[in-house]
């Protein structure tokens, strides 16, 4: 299936959101480098991207070039955080982000996910398509000790802890309920 996005004058075709595949793992790593050099998303080693292949959805225009990824991470039964959502500078503001984020959001849902966080700069973004600004904890002490126990570093950004704020320095952390 294929969709119009964008306004009369400048309308593009987009593929339809699908899962990523292996073979799209270069084209992930590339939409997100230009955002990780200005510290918008974290860069990552190849291999991350291949250990979370499953959790990625991808667009891709009419030419078969990928303009566009997201990822769903699921930290425990209700809570889930989107991850690494790029869309190509070039086709940014004709609804392919938000087509992206709907995915997921409809992915976590599928899953059984109740809340989906997210740690962005791209506030506005993100209220508009429903996330509201949190301070503190998402998730119970109980909880919030389970995972303290996860090598992941997306988690350990979830929990503010101190050996990753050179990371997250100023972004916003945020949450939707489903």
């Amino acid at each position: 299936m294929r969709a119009r996005v964008g306004a009369a004058s400048t309308v593009l075709w987009v593929n339809e959101i699908r899962r990523a595949r292996t073979n799209d793992v270069r084209a992930i790593r590339a939409l997100v480098q230009p955002l990780a050099e200005t510290r918008v998303l974290v860069a990552k080693d190849a291999v991350t991207y291949y250990e979370a292949l499953q959790e990625f959805r991808v667009v891709e225009d009419d030419r078969g070039k990928l303009i566009g990824c997201g990822a769903l991470h699921v930290m425990w039964e209700d809570v889930a955080e989107v991850r690494t959502l790029a869309v190509d500078p070039s086709v940014t503001g004709r609804g392919i982000g938000g087509k992206l984020l709907e995915t997921l959001l409809e992915d976590a849902r599928e899953l059984g996910v109740d809340r989906v966080f997210c740690l962005t700069f791209e506030v506005d973004f993100f209220t508009r398509h429903g996330f509201t600004t949190i301070d503190g904890q998402a998730v119970d002490p109980e909880v919030y000790g389970q995972l303290l126990r996860s090598y992941d570093e997306g988690v350990a950004e979830f929990l503010d802890l101190d050996r990753v704020k050179p990371n997250t320095l100023g972004n916003t952390r945020m949450l939707r309920i489903l």
